[in-house]
């Protein structure tokens, strides 16, 4: 009997460490996108094919168009980067810096999407 538990122990080890490697699949990422940048805007480009990300400082256009072939797997047309200023706000009285950074816009060719999970 001693037997049998220990082996469904190990069939639930290997399950967990399967259900880890799939997960670990399906989601690939690249230091230089940091995240799509989701607004009203943006969602109505999407459906035109124009997605728009947050990225690296550091990233440039043929960095941000490698990184996007790889993670999602289309091949942008053209990409326009824009900086992003940074911004004072007052809130209670205390005055602080909302961090700037750098917007990609990536344009696709007909056809193709990007899906976000």
């Amino acid at each position: 009997m001693e037997t049998k538990i220990t082996k469904t122990k190990k069939n639930k080890d290997i399950d967990k460490k399967d259900e880890i490697s799939d997960k670990s699949k399906k989601e690939k990422t690249h230091p230089l996108i940091k995240s799509p940048r989701i607004t009203e805007k943006s969602a109505i480009d999407a459906e035109r094919g124009v997605y728009t990300f947050n990225v690296a400082q550091s990233a440039n256009k043929n960095e941000i168009k490698k990184a996007i072939n790889f993670v999602y797997g289309v091949t942008p047309v053209s990409i326009s980067i824009t900086q992003i200023a940074k911004k004072t706000v007052t809130r209670r009285g205390i005055t602080s810096v909302k961090q700037g950074g750098k917007k990609a816009v990536v344009h696709l060719k007909k056809g193709d999407k990007i899906t976000f999970a």
